[in-house]
């Protein structure tokens, strides 16, 4: 019955719609205050011919490498430019092995390649490498020695360590040489596990309850045993999308996670031997302001601070439904969800009649040591030292109920950033110190369309401070590395690799440019009139640097040098470009004339982003002309001239004697000046004369210097003159065409058409029968309205005149 359904889903969904804090006022989604495309984004790109999917990096500061891994290709760059390849090896899928992939159904060209999907340190000069090998995973050995990368050609099972599929989602992390790897452990990737590869292996269970069809997407090491006051061991973080087995849906409905596990985590003795004793997991919320249902994390960054619990997660979210277009940005403090594992209530599944198995809170008693928890030294005191120690109880607890009931919220409670249009697929942060002492948090943000948005949240205040397109394409961004010792950014995609500075302070050429950016690496000097990048330990300020991020206030600039007029010489009758070329996506841009507001007429006047056209030029429009551009920061309009252009008349040149019309220098050698043949259009305009030029001539006003020049009245001349050729050649074409159909065509005029009559012979127009009369032709008064035109004998052809009867656009003989 729909009915009740209908209803029950509402009842469901309410609590997953109104998570957004439905009190709260919509947040308004900024835009990026400046767009570089690749062209101006000035960026180092590196791709091979015939090689893709550049999407795995390791970034080796230690050796000043970035190591680059794509489809059956491992590159050793230069990171300081990634267009200098140092060394690099080649890792293809045997043919006997690619052809057994295309047997399972595989892509031979696609999905039966290696595609590198593991890249990790194990020492100083070693790196341990997976790749798919045509869903046949298979992990080596890399070795840079002697400037040269070598594969160890050691071929060990990869499977549980990469995935079998290359466009499965997937997240690993080496701890000591322990490798923790997040993916499907079958072919048909229906078997999702949390895997460590050791002495001691560890997974976990095969069950809907654990895993249910999950999207691994990040994984990193958060050092909690450091300090600790409990004696509490580290912990691995996992995060990751997957199908809710806690809402009873009529499909299914995604959920982000975040999990974790003890890294000294053994397995139980008798309960869940060689699986995780410590693992739990979490729903994580990042709810707009807006109903909807939940936002899915797409990719997670941990940004550390001066002790493991400054530690924030900062993560990218896109909606699950095709609705909408809003991205969003969440942060979560590492105690925000220790407590929720350590303290939150348990979820349990019970049986209902109405469904087959409902999770609720659970109510009950907690065995001790407390299930998931890892061993401290509370557990210690009880003779418990290992989690093979741990009791059956505490076991098959955490074997059954491995979710907890609360969800984890951001820092903020909302999302950091908001925004409209592509969606985000990657994250990195960096934490910049500004010269008010204060560290801002700026986002790197990749999306689906190849652009990197640069973001800072200034107290609620959401500001994007520009997106650059690293590449000359506008695919997806799969990867984001951050190099605090280069400045750099490198950034991964199917078509290549790119790097780019965080930062590039001389891109804004003025001071109200430099501090209306609101860019922590950047504050412009009042001693050396340049936007400066800060170092990363800006000293005291001592005044002599202007820098505003949260107020953007650009008061104290000194007032910019006024822009002077460009002179710029018109014909009336002619168009006329001018040029405003505004760089601020935030900006205004409005027009005055003779220092008024331009009132813009629609006959008269046409703006569009690059300037303003003026139609048909008269003298009521010279005079001058300003574009200037206004832009809000703080509550305040600051102005400034882009571009000022003085509009002047076209003044003929007066001709010099002997020149021209006198058969004087320049002329033919006719000495008398008479032409043999004085049809018209025998003679070319005289050279002295100057020609206005037609209407629809456009004169573009940004080219002129500032000094005024005399006009160049010969090339007007020739322009014209040119014009007047190209026509007059044109008109004879179309008469001789004419006369030749008019020749050719006689016979077939006339059994087609009526006989002409007498009085069309007499030179009188011809018309049709009015309405109601009968005639071959149709006398609806519309586009197919016929119209006859007659043509005498004489000048088309040497025969009697024939009329031409018209229809619509094409025209019948």
């Amino acid at each position: 019955m729909p009915g009740p359904r209908l209803a029950l889903l509402a009842l469901l969904c309410a609590p997953l719609l109104c998570l957004a804090h439905g009190q709260q006022p919509p947040v308004t989604a900024p835009s990026p205050r400046k767009t570089l495309h690749h062209q101006d984004a000035h960026a180092r790109v590196f791709r091979e011919e015939g090689v893709w999917n550049y999407t795995t990096m390791l970034l080796r500061e230690d050796l000043g490498l970035l190591m680059l891994g794509a489809r059956e290709a491992i590159y050793a760059l230069n990171i300081s430019d990634i267009s200098h390849s140092q060394s690099a090896v080649y890792w293809r899928v045997p043919e006997d092995k690619q052809t057994q992939c295309t047997y399972k159904g595989k892509n031979a060209d696609v999905e039966c390649r290696n595609y590198i999907r593991t890249l990790h340190k194990i020492n100083s000069t070693s790196m341990y490498v997976c790749g798919t090998n045509a869903f046949s995973p298979t992990c080596d050995y890399l070795v840079f020695a002697d400037g040269q990368l070598r594969l160890g050609e050691v071929h060990e099972e990869g499977k549980g360590k990469c995935p079998f599929d290359p466009l499965q989602r997937y997240a690993s992390l080496m701890v000591g040489n322990d490798l923790y790897s997040a993916t499907a452990i079958n072919f048909l990737g229906s078997e999702p596990v949390l895997l460590r590869s050791s002495h001691t292996t560890l997974r976990t269970e095969f069950k809907s309850s654990w895993l249910n069809e999950p999207n691994f997407v990040y994984m990193n090491l958060v050092p909690e045993s450091d300090n600790s006051a409990d004696g509490d061991d580290d912990k691995v973080y996992l995060f990751f999308s997957e199908n809710a087995v806690e809402y009873d849906f009529y499909s299914k409905l995604m959920v982000s996670r975040v999990a974790r596990v003890c890294k000294e985590d053994m397995g139980g003795q008798r309960t869940l031997q060689r699986k995780w004793t410590s693992f739990l997991k979490a729903r994580l919320d990042c709810s707009v302001p807006q109903p909807s249902l939940p936002y899915i994390v797409q990719d997670i960054f941990l940004l550390s601070g001066d002790s493991w619990e400054d530690g924030v997660f900062y993560g990218v979210f896109t909606p699950q439904s095709e609705s909408s277009d809003l991205s969003a940005v969440c942060a979560y403090s590492i105690t925000d969800i220790r407590n929720v594992f350590s303290a939150g209530k348990y979820k349990t599944p019970v049986s209902v009649e109405t469904s087959h198995i409902k999770w609720v809170m659970f109510s009950g008693d907690v065995p001790s040591p407390r299930p998931g928890a890892c061993i401290n030294d509370a557990a210690r005191k009880q003779g418990m030292k290992r989690s093979l120690d741990l009791p059956d109880k505490t076991l098959q607890f955490i074997r059954d109920r491995p979710l907890m009931d609360d969800a984890v919220r951001p820092i903020t409670g909302a999302p950091l950033l908001l925004r409209r249009g592509p969606a985000f697929t990657r994250i990195v942060v960096d934490n910049v110190a500004s010269l008010d002492g204060q560290t801002h948090p700026v986002m790197f943000i990749g999306t689906e369309n190849g652009f990197v948005q640069k973001a800072v949240n200034y107290g609620g205040d959401m500001h994007i401070i520009e997106e650059v397109q690293p590449l000359d394409t506008d695919q997806p961004i799969k990867t984001l590395r951050l190099s605090l010792s280069t400045g750099q950014l490198y950034v991964g995609t199917e078509a290549g690799a790119a790097q780019m500075p965080l930062s590039d302070c001389g891109r804004y050429s003025s001071c109200l440019d430099c501090v209306l950016a609101r860019d922590p690496y950047c504050a412009w000097s009042l001693t050396d009139s340049v936007c400066a990048t800060l170092p990363r330990s800006p000293d005291t300020d001592d005044g002599s640097l202007l820098q505003s991020l949260k107020a953007g206030d650009a008061s104290s600039c000194p007032e910019p040098t006024p822009v002077a007029s460009k002179a710029t010489h018109v014909a009336m009758d002619s168009t006329v470009r001018l040029d405003c070329q505004v760089d601020s996506n935030l900006a205004e841009v409005s027009w005055l004339f003779n220092g008024e507001p331009l009132q813009v007429l629609v006959q008269k006047h046409y703006l569009f982003p690059q300037g303003l056209l003026l139609l048909s030029a008269s003298t009521s429009d010279l005079g001058e002309y300003t574009c200037q551009a206004t832009e809000h920061s703080g509550g305040h309009p600051y102005s400034h001239v882009i571009a000022a252009y003085q509009l002047l008349p076209l003044q003929p040149v007066i001709p010099e004697p002997g020149v021209g019309e006198g058969g004087g220098e320049g002329g033919d050698d006719q000495g008398d000046g008479t032409d043999e043949d004085e049809g018209p259009g025998a003679t070319e305009p005289p050279v002295s004369k100057v020609t206005a030029p037609k209407k629809g001539t456009t004169t573009t006003g940004g080219d002129d210097d500032s000094t005024p020049e005399q006009p160049q009245p010969n090339a007007e001349v020739r322009q014209v003159t040119g014009l007047q050729v190209a026509v007059a050649s044109l008109a004879l074409i179309l008469i001789g065409v004419l006369g030749v159909g008019l020749f050719l065509g006689r016979g077939r005029i006339r059994s087609r058409f009526r006989s002409t009559p007498s009085s069309a012979r007499n030179g009188t127009a011809y018309h049709p029968a009015p309405q109601g009369k009968e005639d071959n032709h149709r006398t609806d008064q519309n586009f197919n309205t016929p119209t006859t035109v007659t043509f005498s004998g004489k000048g088309v052809s040497n025969g009697p005149s024939v009329a031409i009867t018209t229809i619509g656009e094409e025209s019948e003989i």
